[in-house]
């Protein structure tokens, strides 16, 4: 029997005021999801989370680049890290979530240069979204490969298949068939 690993994100609000309440919010959507990890955004300022969640045998993925829980405070899904500063505060963080105890760390919608470096310095892997090749792994957004989004289309998304299109197609279908008196037919009744 093949296994996959699950990672679960930890909600907005739940990690960032204090270690304490990441603790327990760690702990809370273990218990209750299953899964085998959880995974957070933020670098320096959430280090202490990290430490202590880790410190209680939780599994912690990192986050850094576009971060959508913090979207607000950058006002915009713009590619990050592009300049200097940003990019150094990157790869500084991205060594703290190692050191903190990160098993792994993924990096969103960053320069696939900076990705590389970032994936070069570190000894844990890199899963890249929208950070180009050279990351240890990819993850792409299920409901936005599938087709099932339709409004969120960034140059990173490779759409795989289109369900939106499809289910669409098949309601259509439905309605007119019921208009028409074609379904149910015969065969599809008792």
């Amino acid at each position: 029997m093949q296994k996959c690993l699950v990672v679960v994100d930890l909600p907005f609000g739940t990690y960032q005021s204090n270690s304490e309440i990441a603790l327990a919010s760690a702990v809370r959507i273990m218990k209750e999801t299953g899964a085998h990890a959880i995974k957070l955004e933020g670098g320096e300022e959430a280090i202490e989370s990290i430490k202590k969640i880790v410190s209680a045998g939780i599994p912690v993925m990192g986050h850094l680049g576009l971060t959508p829980q913090s979207i607000y405070k950058f006002g915009t899904y713009a590619v990050r890290a592009k300049e200097e500063a940003e990019a150094a505060k990157l790869k500084a963080d991205a060594k703290l979530l190692e050191e903190a105890g990160c098993f792994a760390t993924v990096l969103e919608k960053i320069p696939a240069q900076l990705a590389k470096e970032v994936t070069e310095s570190l000894h844990i892997p890199v899963i890249g979204i929208g950070a180009g090749k050279y990351c240890d792994g990819q993850v792409l957004v299920m409901h936005d490969m599938l087709g099932i989004n339709t409004e969120f289309k960034p140059k990173f998304l490779r759409q795989y298949l289109n369900i939106f299109e499809q289910a669409t197609q098949a309601v259509q279908s439905y309605v007119n068939d019921v208009k028409t008196n074609d379904f149910p037919n015969e065969k599809e009744q008792y």
